[in-house]
């Protein structure tokens, strides 16, 4: 038996870029936008690969391990992954840290991360961005370049992550919607 058959489930193994696939077993069959696949790429340059997208080994019709591994969750950090090869700024054969699986159902696991997770609230995020601009001096341009948005978008954010914590929270509790709020910014400023 093929010693890469044994591989355990639940296994964390640096694999190399260009032995990753995509899975057809994926449950996101609508691509990711290029602006998506932009920021991720970003991210990735500024942080590093901060979640492992899980796999399974990919078998032959034989049935014997190809070598190569479908990617069932990341599929998007695997495409960032790539774009940042292709730009030659990682090499292709880039260890990327993998978690194994092949315990459960590809498909299902792939819908489940799709489906449960929940967006960051936009307050959150613009309070955030204020955060590393006001603690770490990060400015517009370099909090852009970390997230894969333009500096234009982030100065935008800066300034409503500004607005008064009561209005905030009305926003947050959706008393008041994103235009309201950005109106209510313009007529404060």
């Amino acid at each position: 038996m093929n010693a890469q058959a044994v591989i355990e489930s639940g296994s964390v193994l640096d694999i190399p870029l260009n032995k990753l696939k995509k899975s057809s077993k994926n449950a996101r069959k609508t691509s990711h936008g290029d602006a998506a696949i932009e920021a991720l790429a970003a991210s990735i340059a500024a942080k590093g690969l901060l979640q492992a997208p899980v796999v399974e080994p990919e078998t032959g019709e034989d049935g014997e391990p190809t070598g190569f591994y479908l990617v069932t969750i990341g599929e998007g950090r695997r495409l960032a992954l790539a774009l940042r090869a292709k730009r030659k700024e990682i090499r292709k054969s880039e260890p990327v840290r993998c978690v194994v699986d092949t315990a459960n159902d590809p498909h299902e696991i792939s819908l489940d991360e799709n489906v449960t997770r929940t967006d960051m609230h936009p307050a959150d995020q613009f309070e955030a961005f204020k955060r590393l601009s006001d603690e770490r001096g990060l400015s517009a341009e370099d909090i852009g370049a970390r997230f894969g948005v333009s500096a234009q978008v982030v100065r935008q954010r800066l300034r409503l992550g500004a607005v008064s914590p009561k209005l905030m929270a009305i926003y947050r509790e959706d008393g008041l919607t994103l235009d309201q709020l950005m109106a209510v910014r313009r007529e404060v400023a």
